[in-house]
């Protein structure tokens, strides 16, 4: 369901490897760390990066959160629901 969103073109330079690209942005995006401080396994930052924003602009992530979020035998929209917790203590 999600694959034909990921793809990665076949033009320019070898790629380093979908599922590692994709294993850096999924990290960065869990951790907030910054883009530079990714470690070297997912290939160069920049590398990195730059498909996460190429993918931005291309409406990509927002198709994969609503494939996921829309069960496939039923067409309901989706409802966004966000959850807050603080647990700071003074």
């Amino acid at each position: 369901m999600l694959e034909p969103l990921l793809l990665v073109s076949v033009l320019g330079r070898p790629s380093l490897g979908r599922r590692r690209l994709i294993d850096g942005i999924r990290r960065r995006v869990r951790t907030g760390t910054p883009w530079r401080d990714l470690p070297p396994e997912y290939g160069p930052w920049q590398t990195v990066y730059g498909l996460f924003r190429r993918r931005q602009r291309d409406g990509v992530w927002s198709a994969v959160l609503t494939g996921l979020l829309i069960s496939p035998t039923r067409s309901v929209t989706a409802r966004w629901t966000i959850w807050i917790r603080d647990c700071s203590r003074v």
